[in-house]
């Protein structure tokens, strides 16, 4: 683990380091140590010239002092006569003045770095992660429920916002999700699903939610696209935008309690299963080749002995089958969804293998 944040800490901070020398355009850096170098060497020419005799040992001898009279250790006794007083002189001045300006620079950077990174103003370089555009209550359930989660999924959130909302464990990035270059700094290209969550209730959300859909398409159409939608007259646009699955939190909620009204408990029962309750979890599972062409009745009796799985339905092509026909039997490539309190040797199907 501590090699993995050394590795993510490396690599914001390479990205800062090229955002800056974008912004200088190497007018700061590259000179100083230019010149730096240059005055180093110089001071150790010149001292042998001057005092030492032309040899490489005495060569060698005069950059060692040089180099510690720069960096405040040389030793003062090294120059004896009046030229090799003033070079020393004027190494001291100039070379210290060099790297002390060398130093407040990477200074500065290293207070940069630390201030973009808390303002959400840094690039983000995890991978397989999510990202999650937009901050409401949904989104804020979402990152708790992704925090408490068997596979610690990072999460990565883009939002305009003066500071972090989703707090410690979430990376944030400060802009708008329709930006390519805020996508690019969360590193959309790399994540397994994008999150579209609306900031308020209005149709003008939804609007603003199709738009970083199509700017997810754009750059990264690779990354899966989930959104959570005010209006349902709006599905239809959705849909043209390419957008892999959108939920209608509305829609979903008066199902949910129009069953609950006639069947009490319906509603706790539901909220168990997809929130991992009580030793139940929701896994979309990728079958090993030996499931094939079991029938249902055989599957569910399989899951159930083996792995103490309930099946829920099977996903073929793109397509949900919920309580399959008795004589519907297993093909290549077919997804089961189950409620189980763990897979044992089932593997569960990652974002990245999911059908469009």
């Amino acid at each position: 683990m501590a090699g993995i944040i050394n590795v993510s800490i490396l690599k914001r901070l390479a990205w800062h380091l090229r955002r800056v020398r974008r912004q200088f355009g190497g007018r700061v850096f590259r000179p100083l140590l230019i010149a730096l170098v240059a005055v180093v060497l110089l001071a150790a020419i010149g001292i042998t010239l001057a005092e030492k005799g032309v040899t490489y040992r005495s060569f060698g001898k005069s950059m060692y002092w040089a180099v510690t009279t720069v960096l405040g250790q040389g030793d003062s006794s090294y120059a004896t006569s009046a030229w090799g007083w003033t070079i020393s002189w004027l190494l001291a001045l100039f070379g210290v003045a060099m790297l002390a300006t060398v130093t407040g620079a990477i200074v500065g950077f290293v207070i940069d770095f630390l201030l973009k990174e808390g303002q959400g103003m840094g690039a983000a370089s995890y991978e397989g992660h999510i990202v999650v555009c937009g901050w409401n209550g949904t989104a804020r359930e979402l990152v708790a429920e992704f925090r408490s989660d068997d596979y610690q999924a990072k999460v990565v959130l883009v939002h305009d916002a003066e500071r972090n909302p989703a707090g410690d464990g979430v990376y944030f990035v400060r802009g708008d999700a329709t930006s390519s270059e805020d996508l690019d700094r969360a590193g959309i290209t790399r994540a397994a699903a994008a999150v579209v969550c609306p900031v308020d209730a209005s149709n003008e959300a939804d609007m603003h939610s199709i738009l970083i859909v199509l700017a997810i398409e754009s750059i990264a159409p690779a990354v899966r696209t989930v959104v959570e939608v005010n209006n349902p007259a709006h599905l239809d646009h959705f849909r043209r935008a390419n957008v892999d699955e959108v939920l209608v939190t509305s829609r979903l909620a008066s199902h949910l309690l129009a069953r609950t009204a006639m069947y009490p408990g319906l509603g706790e029962l539901v909220t168990d299963i997809v929130s991992g309750g009580h030793g139940s979890e929701l896994y979309r599972v990728v079958l090993p080749d030996e499931y094939v062409g079991f029938t249902i009745d055989a599957l569910s009796a399989r899951l159930r002995t083996e792995h103490e799985a309930t099946l829920l339905a099977v996903a073929r092509d793109g397509t949900t089958f919920s309580n399959p026909r008795a004589d519907f039997t297993l093909a290549q490539g077919d997804h089961v969804v189950v409620v189980a309190e763990s897979l044992g040797r089932l593997s569960p199907l990652q974002s990245g293998g999911l059908p469009r």
